[in-house]
Formats: C-alpha cells, structure tokens, sequence
C-alpha cells in the first residue's frame, strides 16, 4: 500500500483521539457509537454494533477462540452460557481452542474421539456460527500425544508415517465439510535453536520436517479443494521476534517454491508488552521491519489472517486504569499498521473474549511479576467492556 495511504489512514485516526471517549477513564478517544454500555434496544449488556458487524463493513469477520468442558459451566466454553451470550454478541465466527489437537482427537493410532470437537461444530451450528479447523498438525513434539512420540514405525517408516497423516487429516477433513472452510493446516514448526523447521517421530520417520508439512498441505489440498489452507505462527512485531520473522520467511519462501499449497498466513498476533519504550509509553515495537515482514508474505500471494489476538501486559503497572489505556493505545498501533493491509487481511480473531478464560493467566512467560491477572483480552473477567474492546471496534469500524 502506498506510504500516503498508510499516513492518512494514522493521521484521521490519531485525529479521532481528540474526541472524548465514554466510559473509558484512560482517555483513550473514539467515537461515542462505540462506547461502553451502547446496548441493544433488547436490552443486551454489550455495545451494538458488535465487532463481526463492525469487521464486515470491510468483508472480513471477527471471532473468538472457544473451548468444550462437559461437565463444567465455569469455563470459556459452549457450556458456560453467560460467556456464550458474549460471544453471539460480538462474534461471527469461532474456532476450538484445543478441541481439535491431536492430544484430544486422536487417543490412539487408530481411535479418534471427536465428541468435544463435534459439540462445538453443533453449537456454532445451531447459532448461525461460521467455524474455522485449529489445527490438523501442531509440529511439536511436546504437543503431539504420548504415543506419537514413541510410535514404532516399523520396517517401513517413512509409508507408516505417511499413513497415520494422511489418516488423520482425512478424518478431520471429511467430518466437518461443508462446515469447516478455513484450516490451520500446520501450526508453530520453528525450531529456534536450529532456525530450521522442528524435527519430530513423524519428520524422522519421513525424512525431513518439510516432507510432513507438505504432505499435510497437499493432503488437505485433496480433501478440501476449495478451503483456505493456513500455515498459523506467533511471529511478532516486538524486537525479540526479528528471527523468528525471518524462520517462517524461509519456511513460507520453500513451501511456495515446491508448490506446498498454501494460500495464507495466520498471524497469530499474541503481542507483548515485556518492557516498556520510553519514546511511547508502551511497549517496544518495530514497524519498519514488520511491515517489511507483510510485504514479502504478502509479495509471496499469501492471504494474512490475525488468527489469535491479545495482549501480555507484564510490563506494565498495576492500577487498572493506566494498565487498560497502554494496552488499548498499543493494541491500536498494532491494528493500525494489520489495517492497512486490508486487501491481504481476512478474518481477525481473539484468544477468548474476558480474561479470566484466557491462556495467559498460566502462561508463565506472560505471569506479571506482581500476581495480578493479565489483562489483554476486551472484556474484563466480570464481562465489563474494556478500553481495548473499544479501541478494537474504533479500528474495525474505520
């Protein structure tokens, strides 16, 4: 995109932050359509338009991670209904946040278990709930199930190897089609040390962890020849994500050159705040080079999607009013360079919609070293609308 597009698109919305901002106590400014409490004439606790009807005015959707916890109606899952009414209220799409891994799936090298992942295709189906596939292969060893990494693959490995793959992919694929149009086919490959794809059983077994990842691609290319195929990732735009940006270059930069069909990048977008940069108040970030990053994805023909955003808010102070207003302001120069490349950029989802259903809480890398919860998702833990949920809705709705 031209850099007097990129300008102009900064410059109306830095002008917005000169309007006051209702129930944002951080100062933090947009437009009063979207404030906190703007509920429906229904009576919904939640601010109308949601963030779907706001992303389609651009012809993307937004959406959230969910999970499934039979038994239990505590969790950020299709079982827990007040959360179900926030998500309907701000989504159009959802995607499982495990429900789909192999550790869950795929008990056995022959037994499937789909009953968490088929609760959650009937809910978004019986709510007029588009669905995205997460993931048919995370390339990691501590995520594969126990018996996977012991697996004997006997005295034809790289045939045994091709088996259990290709099996499980078409399982996966042939269950939920016509559902199911967008799939991260493989999610988080990187080895950091190497600066190479990881090695697993299933890439030892065949010969390369690039013979796995394409036949992944082709397998779901065979199976689904009109859905989008997604290699998913949590490059970054902070300084300490540089190498990794240049890993999945590489690995993007093969795959197309050996025709491995793959159509998009999943940005997974969980960005952080683990120091803070004098020069702005927030954290530390590096737009040059991201964008840089975009345009060679982007020159590679590869669509973009933001496929699990939030934010680590660890270096940032306790008291909540400042802590929201740095974590919307950084989240809004994120979305603002991510917009810009709305021509590339599909849809956006959130890693769970309140904070105390997100990962982040028991991740330890994001723990703040006081305790406190991590607040970087847009609705607070007690469903209250936060200054990132409208500093998101600002950016949707520009």
């Amino acid at each position: 995109m031209p850099r007097d597009l990129r300008l102009t698109r900064r410059n109306a919305l830095t002008g917005l932050a000169a309007l006051p901002l209702a129930g944002c106590a951080s100062g933090y400014a947009g437009r009063s359509v979207l404030a906190p409490g703007a509920g429906s004439a229904s009576g919904s606790p939640y601010p109308k338009p949601g963030l779907d009807q706001l992303a389609r005015k651009n012809g993307r959707r937004f959406g959230s991670a969910v999970a499934s916890t039979p038994g239990r109606t505590d969790q950020g899952s299709i079982q827990n209904a007040r959360y179900m009414e926030l998500i309907k209220a701000e989504c159009g799409i959802v995607v499982p946040e495990n429900e789909m891994k192999w550790q869950t799936v795929r008990p056995g090298p022959d037994t499937f278990d789909f009953s968490r992942m088929d609760s959650i295709a009937a809910w978004a189906k019986q709510n007029d709930m588009a669905l995205r596939g997460h993931t048919l292969l995370w390339h990691r060893p501590q995520w594969f199930p126990d018996w996977l990494n012991t697996y004997d693959y006997g005295a034809n490995p790289t045939a045994e190897a091709e088996r259990l793959l290709t099996d499980h992919i078409r399982a996966v694929t042939r269950r939920y089609r016509g559902q199911i149009h967008s799939y991260d086919v493989v999610n988080e490959a990187i080895d950091h040390d190497r600066d190479a794809p990881i090695e697993t059983s299933l890439s030892r077994a065949m010969g390369s962890p690039e013979a796995v990842i394409d036949l992944a691609f082709h397998t779901a290319r065979e199976e689904l020849p009109d859905a989008q195929l997604v290699y998913n990732d949590y490059m970054s735009w902070e300084p300490d994500h540089r190498k990794h940006c240049d890993d999945v270059l590489r690995l993007l930069e093969g795959m197309v050159k050996r025709g491995t069909p793959v159509d998009a990048l999943g940005i997974q977008s969980h960005i952080e705040i683990f120091a803070i940069d004098p020069a702005t108040g927030v954290g530390p970030y590096l737009e040059r080079e991201w964008r840089r990053f975009l345009d060679e994805v982007t020159g590679m023909g590869l669509r973009l999607l933001i496929t699990e955003f939030d934010v680590k808010d660890k270096a940032l102070p306790a008291a909540i009013p400042e802590r929201d207003r740095k974590i919307a302001e950084f989240s809004r120069r994120y979305f603002d360079v991510m917009l810009e490349y709305g021509d590339h950029l599909d849809d956006i989802l959130a890693w769970g919609m309140t904070d105390t259903f997100n990962w982040l809480q028991y991740f330890e890398p994001a723990e703040r070293p006081d305790g406190l919860q991590v607040r970087g998702t847009p609705y607070s833990s007690d469903y209250e609308v936060k200054p990132l949920r409208t500093a998101m809705a600002e950016q949707l709705n520009f």
